[in-house]
């Protein structure tokens, strides 16, 4: 058997020798040799975060063929999702790990494997090691193949979903010293549109909740307009209200409609936080065992060709405070009674990804599993701008 202690023997440089498409199948066969594992396999959590498809090895996954979809609540599966935590467990033919596949928050998926004893500490750490190491390789060659889009995927998406899909940012989650964000989107039946959006430079976290009106393609149209006039204009180094007026000149010149939207700009050294609100619903602060709404002046909506300007309103962000921001859907007919400030009391032990997947999912449900109306949110939990 190789060398335990080392979790990364020719692992990357075997990787980086396959296609992309193989690349997993190369980490499996990694592991089967080096452990001695007679299963290894990679599981992708998919696009509702509400289950697993399974990839084996070689030649098992390809598009257009059906792969092992597993529900995520209630199973070990989804325990070790939810907790970030390995799980050990005797099977009939050995030992089986399961270990989280992440990457800054972003739960990627799940390695398992299945050993023919009882592994030594050595080997959990190799393990553990090495499904840091996939979540990586997993980044990277996702820009080279479709296969791990495909894999997500256990329902066919109409075209206005796969335009939704690529506006929204590659991860849903991330992590730093200062904050934790996570967000999730439950479409519609008739898709209407609602996006989210996050990114970091050195000093600012920067981010965005819309939602244009209509439904399907042109929901899709209008959102794409405004997700490329905010992210232009952000990458430009425009300041918040800038990319508002830019926001609403992109769909004024469109002609086709309006949309909410909430810009929120966070100071990641000061923990200055900046806000504009475009006619969207007020979020939700968790404060000291307290779920309140921020009353905020609100701006009339991007688009409405009404001469006007946006301004820029400080939000007051203290260290353990909890951000939710929504889309009107999260108050749709049907989940008027679901009561937010229960649900965000009972969530405050939950990571923000669990927590914004548990709010779409009551929502879903108050509705008998079909939605008028996108259902999008976003948490951010605010450690400090010491990371305290």
């Amino acid at each position: 058997m190789a060398d335990e202690a080392n979790p990364l023997p020719g692992l990357l440089q075997a990787a980086e020798e396959a296609t992309p498409v193989e690349a997993v199948d190369v980490v499996a066969h990694n592991l089967h040799r080096r452990f001695g594992a007679e299963t290894v396999s990679f599981l992708l959590v998919d696009l509702t975060g509400q289950a697993v498809v399974r990839l084996t090895t070689v030649g098992s996954v390809e598009s257009g063929q059906d792969a092992e979809r597993i529900s995520l609540p209630g199973s070990v599966y989804g325990q070790v999702v939810r907790t970030q935590q390995p799980h050990q467990g005797t099977v009939p033919r050995g030992v089986r790990l399961i270990t989280p596949v992440t990457n800054r928050g972003d739960a990627i998926g799940l390695l398992e494997l299945t050993l023919p004893r009882t592994p030594a500490e050595s080997v959990l750490r190799a393990v553990r090691e090495a499904a840091r190491a996939l979540a990586y390789i997993v980044i990277t060659n996702q820009r080279f193949t479709d296969l791990y889009t495909w894999g997500r995927r256990t329902t066919p998406l109409s075209l206005a979903a796969e335009i939704q899909h690529q506006l929204l940012p590659v991860s849903l989650a991330c992590e730093a010293a200062q904050f934790t964000l996570s967000g999730a989107l439950e479409p519609a039946a008739t898709i209407s549109g609602d996006t989210f959006d996050f990114t970091l430079d050195r000093e600012t976290l920067h981010l965005s909740v819309t939602d244009p009106m209509g439904h399907d393609l042109h929901a899709a149209l209008l959102a794409t307009l405004l997700m490329g006039a905010l992210r232009g204009a952000r990458r430009a180094g425009a300041d918040i209200d800038e990319q508002a007026r830019r926001a609403d000149h992109a769909l004024l010149e469109y002609g086709g409609g309006h949309a909410t939207g909430q810009l929120l700009r966070v100071n990641l050294r000061s923990g200055r936080t900046q806000l504009v609100n475009a006619g969207h619903p007020w979020p939700l602060r968790v404060r000291a065992g307290r779920v309140e709404e921020i009353s905020l002046a609100v701006d009339q909506p991007f688009g409405l060709p009404f001469p006007h300007t946006y301004q820029v309103q400080s939000l007051d962000l203290r260290p353990g405070d909890r951000l939710v921001m929504f889309t009107d859907g999260l108050l749709e007919r049907g989940a008027e009674d679901l009561g937010l400030d229960t649900i965000l009391m009972d969530a405050q032990h939950l990571h923000p990804r669990e927590t914004a997947l548990s709010l779409t999912e009551r929502v879903l449900e108050a509705n008998n599993g079909r939605l008028e109306d996108d259902a999008t949110v976003m948490v951010l939990d605010w450690h400090g701008s010491g990371g305290g």
